[in-house]
């Protein structure tokens, strides 16, 4: 059974359909990554899978419980990262892991062990004394990560977590996206960066105008939009497209048959489908959202 399913989710606001019949599933110790433009309703869907935003119609369970008879025990499952950084600057690294330990409602026992745990596991033991609002961005990112683990939930929903970081943050907060999903954790991302999706999801669903039209591997979706090709620049400018399998052998062979040719050529290079071509193929542009649904991306 999927950790977490969706059927028909709908959301509206007005006349305005944010979520037009979602279905989802995420299996256990995956990490389904939800991409879309701004305002397609990736933000919608994980309120509505974290309980914070009940859906006009449709059903779902996260961790074997239904998010809308059962709301306590999806919490008691889960974990929610979202855009924004929920930290108390004025308090000390240790002291914001404490204070949420006991928010969590940890055993006593447990709490300086607990957050004294995931402070070394995220590289922040040397900083836990100091202000959180001396952290850099990734620290406060990687301390915000920290916090929403306090609880070991079985389920973590991360919303944009790397929106602002430069490369180098971002790089280190994959790493430890990686080491909780390796310690059994299902995640479900939502991201603008296909990188990020490329780097970390098992599963890619792509969403716009409010529906999930295309799901499965990277490597799926790709294969999808499109196939392997050498592309040639000529002098005069223009640009030929040769199929090809992506092997040694057959770029050599194009290549002695472009020589044959005499072609003109600038340059060349063999291309393979991104998951940007992917975002680019399956996706339409439309107005931002946000305006009516704060918040929303």
């Amino acid at each position: 059974m999927p950790v977490i399913s969706a059927r028909g989710l709908r959301k509206s606001y007005g006349d305005l359909v944010v979520l037009d019949g979602v279905d989802l599933d995420v299996e256990r110790g995956q990490v389904l990554a939800l991409l879309g433009p701004n305002g397609a309703g990736k933000t919608t869907i994980v309120r509505i899978l974290s309980t914070l935003l009940a859906p006009d119609a449709g059903t779902a369970r996260v961790a074997g419980h239904d998010v809308l008879s059962d709301p306590t025990r999806v919490r008691a499952a889960i974990s929610l990262t979202g855009q924004d950084v929920a930290l108390d600057d004025l308090l000390t690294g240790e002291e914001n892991m404490r204070l949420m330990a006991r928010l969590a409602h940890l055993p006593r026992a447990e709490v300086r062990s607990r957050s004294a745990e995931l402070l070394e596991q995220f590289g922040l033991t040397d900083a836990a004394r100091r202000l959180v609002r001396t952290y850099s961005g990734g620290m406060r990112r990687r301390l915000d990560l920290a916090v929403s683990l306090l609880g070991r939930p079985q389920v973590l929903f991360l919303d944009e977590p790397t929106t602002g970081l430069d490369p180098r943050s971002r790089n280190e907060l994959w790493d430890v996206i990686r080491g909780v999903v390796a310690a059994g954790a299902t995640v479900l991302l939502t991201t603008q960066y296909l990188e990020e999706a490329d780097q970390l999801a098992d599963r890619v669903a792509v969403i716009d105008h409010g529906r999930i039209i295309a799901q499965g591997t990277a490597d799926e979706l790709k294969t999808a939009v499109g196939s392997a090709h050498v592309e040639l620049v000529l002098r005069d400018g223009t640009v030929q497209r040769l199929a090809t399998d992506g092997s040694v052998a057959d770029v050599r062979r194009l290549l002695g048959d472009v020589e044959l040719r005499r072609l003109d050529v600038a340059g060349w290079q063999v291309r393979t489908p991104t998951l940007d071509d992917v975002f680019l193929t399956l996706t339409t542009s439309r107005p931002a959202l946000a305006a009516a649904t704060p918040g929303e991306h």
